[in-house]
């Protein structure tokens, strides 16, 4: 089962970014060519019956199979970033985090009115950060459709906090 073979290939790393914090690496994952397109087929599966015009990935890891997810949709992928990494004009949004806060920027064209998005993102904890990603969308008149994730923290329920935005959440790994 796919579920399986990512848990026996995530390594876990204690106290990172602070004490107390179990930190999900998937690097290992990312040295399996394999299991990358295994995953990336899993999650375009999971999305078939949704009307995705663009798939938006947030910094960084959320890039790795958002445009690979892209890229098989056949549609454009637009990256969200942490602020002052984008080199054209932007709109932000701040959001507190499980460790500290951030600010989250996109390109003030990446979306036309209209649009469904898809928002993916390595993992959901509490999903402050993708309530903001959301909040972005939101901003630029597009609308979010749903959400996916190779891994889901459930009991953080980060989920229900995206329930406002969109009715499907996605995850290959629940935990």
């Amino acid at each position: 089962m796919l579920q399986d073979k990512i848990k026996q290939t995530l390594r876990d790393v204690a106290d990172f970014p602070k004490p107390g914090i179990i930190f999900k690496d998937i690097t290992p994952v990312l040295k399996d060519a394999d299991l990358c397109r295994e995953i990336t087929i899993a999650l375009v599966e999971q999305l078939k019956d949704l009307k995705i015009d663009v798939v938006a990935g947030i910094e960084s890891r959320g890039f790795l199979f958002g445009l690979a997810l892209a890229q098989v949709l056949k549609v454009p992928f637009v990256p969200i970033r942490k602020a002052g990494k984008l080199p054209y004009k932007t709109i932000k949004q701040s959001y507190d985090l499980e460790y500290g806060s951030a600010t989250l920027e996109v390109h003030e064209d990446a979306f036309t009115e209209g649009q469904n998005v898809l928002i993916h993102d390595d993992l959901l904890a509490t999903g402050g950060t993708v309530v903001a990603a959301s909040q972005l969308v939101q901003q630029l008149n597009a609308n979010v459709v749903g959400y996916s994730f190779l891994i889901s923290l459930d009991f953080l329920n980060g989920k229900q906090r995206l329930d406002q935005f969109a009715d499907h959440t996605f995850s290959l790994v629940t935990y």
